[in-house]
């Protein structure tokens, strides 16, 4: 079976051609512009590609509700050129073969879950924490849906008692996106991420925010696997002061080997690297 895949982020776009089994055999990227300009490279790229299903995974928010009017749209983001873009409506335009649409996170759990470091389970997280933080979840092997989809990087947070930073956030200051993705690293210490030292006090104070989001998923959703993605968290000294704070913060109440023994095989970096969110895709697709 060919299939078609759009990984939509904010800063680019990237599409490829696959199979079921995960093989990716022509990809494409390019930047992410007004939509008129970059849906049409998109209906360039599959056009002739003989493409019989296409899953796309899209930053939002997005109304993932097939019973809706405005279903296959992006909604309010504050990317404003494409407020209210019917990127469903327009692809059925070109192609009229089914479509699936979905938040790059949620496709990106479901890929580490068809073929990557969740595969086999029924129940994972996946985070990605770069330019913003966002998160799906596999249930019970369901995407989790429900009013909207979930906003994991929109969650409160207990402030690092050395921290003065009010929060990057436009809408919650100091939410877990507002102190812990890429733009609030910058801002609060005058460099991007990857051009301070791995010793350097913003990792601990990174591992801090993230490790608190960690902690509530686990329990709330009792993942069997966590997985960490996105440009910050290419940063691999995170990991252990992650694993470290998750164990201190949950204080013996989550008695499980994941836990207290595994952790390190627990929270991971995703299996399917890069290609993460294209194959997540595609496995919306299955």
């Amino acid at each position: 079976m060919i299939l078609g895949a759009i990984e939509a982020g904010g800063t680019k776009f990237v599409c490829g051609i696959g199979n079921e089994n995960g093989e990716i055999l022509e990809r494409v990227s390019f930047p992410t512009e007004t939509p008129e300009v970059t849906l049409a490279k998109v209906v360039e790229f599959f056009k002739n590609k003989n493409i019989e299903k296409l899953g796309i995974g899209s930053f939002g928010p997005i109304d993932v509700n097939p019973n809706s009017k405005t279903y296959g749209y992006i909604t309010k983001t504050p990317k404003l050129a494409w407020t209210d873009c019917d990127v469903v409506g327009y692809l059925k335009k070109y192609f009229d073969i089914p479509i699936y649409f979905d938040t790059d996170v949620n496709g990106a759990a479901l890929g580490e879950a068809t073929w990557g470091a969740a595969k086999g389970l029924e129940n994972c997280l996946y985070m990605t924490i770069g330019t913003g933080i966002g998160g799906g979840a596999l249930v019970s092997g369901k995407l989790v849906h429900g009013m909207l989809h979930p906003e994991m990087g929109h969650i409160m947070v207990r402030r690092h008692p050395e921290d003065k930073y009010e929060g990057k956030c436009p809408f919650h200051k100091d939410c877990l996106e507002g102190m812990a993705a890429g733009p609030a690293i910058e801002e609060r210490w005058g460099k991007k991420g990857y051009e301070l030292p791995s010793d350097h006090e913003a990792w601990d104070m990174e591992a801090f925010y993230i490790a608190q989001g960690v902690v509530n998923f686990i329990l709330i959703l009792s993942p069997e696997k966590i997985i960490l993605g996105g440009g910050v968290m290419k940063q691999q000294q995170l990991f252990p002061k992650i694993r470290e704070k998750v164990v201190e913060m949950l204080k013996g109440y989550v008695q499980t080997k994941e836990i207290l023994e595994n952790i390190d095989e627990y929270i991971v970096y995703p299996e399917l690297g890069d290609n993460a969110g294209l194959l997540g895709a595609m496995a919306l697709t299955l």
